[in-house]
């Protein structure tokens, strides 16, 4: 039997005769770091159901299958792990409390009596982006905390404040890379060092730090020696 011939004159593809198909049905939808475009997009979260198909019509179901995260922009699919990624605008917010919460903790420990301190540790958050911190904001806010928790200056790190450094870096360290972890220890480490070398409470508030920022003790070590030496 000769084959048969399209339009063309090429030998005609038959219809598939069985395969599947998958109804999707938008069950959420926000805002994600999409992992194909690189960026904050729109997304619907989909839950989808299977069917065999005869010859392109849907006839028996399969079962369901999802959920997945669908991108509005390049409307691929992706696992719904895609949205524990932090967007970027989420992603700066993080950073920038945890310099802060670094900066506080660490003038806490011993160092806010010291103007240098107080400048070191001003620049580093106005980099993380509070942009019109001040060294006398920050004053106020270790004057504060030292009140609402009857510490004093000079005092190992409780638990009290290692918890709120494990809350604001403890998120945030799946998603930076080793280099990004270490300069927020190093930016900590700087703070400690401007009015002199570290005392045992800011070395003890650092190696906290250094904890919830997933960084091994022997780096820590490491890092801290490393910011003494001037650059």
């Amino acid at each position: 039997m000769l084959p048969v011939r399209g339009r063309n004159g090429r030998a005609a593809r038959p219809a598939r005769l069985l395969g599947t198909r998958t109804a999707w049905t938008p069950v959420g939808d926000g805002e994600f770091f999409c992992p194909g475009c690189g960026g904050d997009r729109n997304y619907q979260r989909l839950t989808g159901r299977r069917r065999f198909t005869l010859l392109g019509v849907p006839v028996l179901p399969r079962g369901e299958t999802g959920p997945v995260v669908e991108c509005a922009a390049c409307k691929r699919h992706f696992g719904t792990d895609a949205l524990d990624h932090p967007t970027t605008t989420r992603f700066s917010a993080m950073l920038r409390d945890a310099v802060h919460t670094v900066a506080l903790a660490v003038l806490a420990a011993g160092g806010t009596c010291s103007r240098s301190s107080l400048e070191t540790a001003a620049s580093a958050v106005r980099a993380a982006g509070f942009d019109d911190c001040t060294e006398e904001q920050l004053e106020a806010l270790v004057d504060a905390l030292a009140a609402d928790t009857g510490r004093v200056y000079g005092q190992s790190c409780g638990a009290g404040l290692a918890i709120e450094l494990h809350e604001a870096l403890d998120p945030l360290a799946p998603h930076l890379a080793p280099v990004g972890r270490e300069s927020i220890l190093l930016q900590g480490a700087r703070i400690a060092l401007a009015d002199g070398p570290y005392t045992p409470a800011e070395r003890d508030v650092l190696s906290t730090v250094g904890a919830a920022l997933t960084i091994c003790s022997d780096d820590v070590t490491r890092l801290l020696a490393a910011a003494r030496t001037p650059s």
